[in-house]
């Protein structure tokens, strides 16, 4: 239950409160858009982790490696950000999900490729959230 406290309201006026850049979406947008990717996310994980339970299209657990730290990073971001209202370890975080994330898509790729199509949406707004958490870690220094 400890974890439920880092998505209260109150944690997320930190956001509100920490220096950003003028092209900084508005924090309310962030909620639809994860709304969104976390639907593209639990279709093609559980997708992926079908096909590595039966073995089928080459998947084996080098393939599903970088998606199973690609959502323990993803799930550790807000904690981080939010909870421990830490700038610096957050804008790590979102680097791993990143990273994480272009090694799933590259992995998944020659074995499926829906699968990596399908997740463009969330690398395009990893990339340009990662770019936004660096800069605010910059600003915010």
């Amino acid at each position: 239950m400890q974890i439920l406290n880092y998505f209260t309201n109150s944690n997320y006026t930190n956001y509100v409160d920490l220096i950003k850049p003028s092209w900084a979406p508005p924090a309310y947008l962030f909620g639809p858009v994860w709304t969104i990717l976390y639907t593209i996310i639990l279709i093609t994980f559980a997708y992926t982790f079908y096909l590595y339970s039966k073995k089928k299209k080459g998947v084996n657990f080098k393939t599903v490696l970088p998606f199973i730290l690609n959502i323990i990073f993803n799930i550790l971001f807000t904690p981080i950000q939010f909870g421990l209202k830490n700038n610096f370890l957050a804008a790590i975080d979102i680097l791993l999900v990143l990273i994480t994330l272009i090694w799933l898509m590259i992995s998944i790729y020659n074995k499926d490729k829906r699968i990596a199509l399908w997740n463009i949406p969330y690398l395009a707004w990893v990339s340009f959230a990662t770019i936004l958490q660096l800069t605010i870690t910059y600003l915010n220094m």
